[in-house]
């Protein structure tokens, strides 16, 4: 028991806490800059920590669930949240996360040896592999609109409703409308989008890349709904993630602290940089950001194979592949958040010239310059 259990939960001194800490703020500032989905950084972040792929999703939706609920309890104020909507969606996305957790669970704890070494590899594989595959093609999806809206003076039309109004003529019974986000939809489009909602949070830890885009995109739900909608429903879902990983022994509540503590500071500083930034320019720093983590864990892959003995290398080159996708993440999260800091500053700074500026119109006669 002791064994497995060492195999799992990592040392946490003051330098890994620290490193915990700043993929918090990063992954903060990533989500109040693009949104729930910006978590996405933590898992692979953790698993290059040397936490192990379940654990750090444990960790990461659990994490999820707290921000949400702070996050979801605003956009309700605004009235961007439709419950109803997120209550059907829930329903099927709970089934989505038990069928990750089962999965992941099963690589880690049935496919390994009597320490748990091969299973811990198929775990951390199976998980890489979908986080790959679906962030390459949001990605490319989110590089191909930033680099295609504005071109033509399009800029401001708003995302494309082409499928959900072919949806809309299909009419697959039964159909309901969500009066908040003044949308009709089928009950089997609504319960293949939660299975995939819950599967990807099971699964890497963050949903909020299928949802989001699904409720714009499919259901026609305006982008702030959506946006409200989905981390209401990621709230419910985190918090039954977190259970389901936790009743399997596989939450380490110690990371997800740490996370809170720099994800908390880090999202205010998100949510200042959206509201100063160009929308284009967020979908293109977006896009980057996710385009390098892909990379980041497209080349962890190697050592999981290795040690899954499906390809054969010299052992000593893991240390460089693992060096390789820390840089390649080091990169794109602290590259982002410098970004992001950068327009912050300037934006700050423009203001503070605007304001002196309108001072200095008003008192004329003093003299004074402030």
């Amino acid at each position: 028991m002791h064994e497995l259990l060492a195999l799992k939960y990592i040392d946490i001194n003051l330098a890994t806490a620290l490193q915990v800490v700043l993929l918090g703020f990063i992954g903060g500032t990533l989500s109040g800059f693009i949104g729930s989905g910006g978590a996405f950084f933590m898992t692979p972040g953790m698993m290059n920590l040397g936490v192990e792929g379940v654990v750090a999703v444990a960790s990461n939706i659990t994490h999820k669930f707290g921000k949400a609920m702070v996050g979801s309890r605003s956009h309700g104020a605004a009235g961007n949240v439709d419950r109803r909507l997120a209550a059907f969606l829930l329903v099927t996305a709970i089934a989505g996360i038990q069928l990750a957790v089962w999965i992941n669970v099963h690589l880690f704890k049935g496919s390994g040896d009597s320490h748990g070494a091969g299973g811990s590899a198929a775990a951390n594989l199976y998980i890489s592999l979908v986080f790959v595959l679906i962030l390459s093609v949001v990605a490319v999806s989110m590089l191909k609109d930033a680099l295609g809206s504005g071109t033509n003076g399009d800029e401001g039309s708003g995302p494309s409703r082409r499928i959900s109004d072919f949806l809309s003529r299909l009419n697959l019974p039964p159909v309901i409308y969500f009066r908040v986000a003044d949308a009709k939809v089928s009950l089997w489009v609504l319960m293949l989008v939660g299975i995939a909602t819950g599967y990807l949070a099971g699964t890497i830890g963050v949903g909020g890349f299928i949802g989001v885009p699904a409720m714009i995109y499919i259901f026609g739900v305006p982008t702030a709904v959506a946006a409200g909608t989905e981390l209401y429903l990621a709230m419910f879902m985190g918090a039954y993630g977190a259970l389901s990983y936790a009743y399997q022994g596989l939450l380490d509540i110690r990371l997800t602290m740490l996370l809170y503590l720099g994800s908390l500071i880090g999202i205010h500083l998100g949510v200042y940089g959206v509201k100063v930034v160009n929308e284009r320019y967020i979908r293109f720093t977006t896009s980057l950001i996710i385009l390098l983590c892909v990379v980041s864990r497209g080349i962890a892959m190697p050592v999981y194979l290795r040690q899954l003995q499906v390809i054969s290398f010299d052992p000593a080159w893991d240390f460089y592949f693992n060096m390789a996708s820390k840089a390649f993440l080091f990169i794109s999260g602290s590259g982002g958040a410098i970004v992001i800091l950068y327009h912050v500053i300037r934006a700050f700074k423009r203001r503070r010239n605007i304001q002196k500026t309108l001072l200095v119109v008003r008192e004329p006669a003093t003299g004074q310059v402030l």
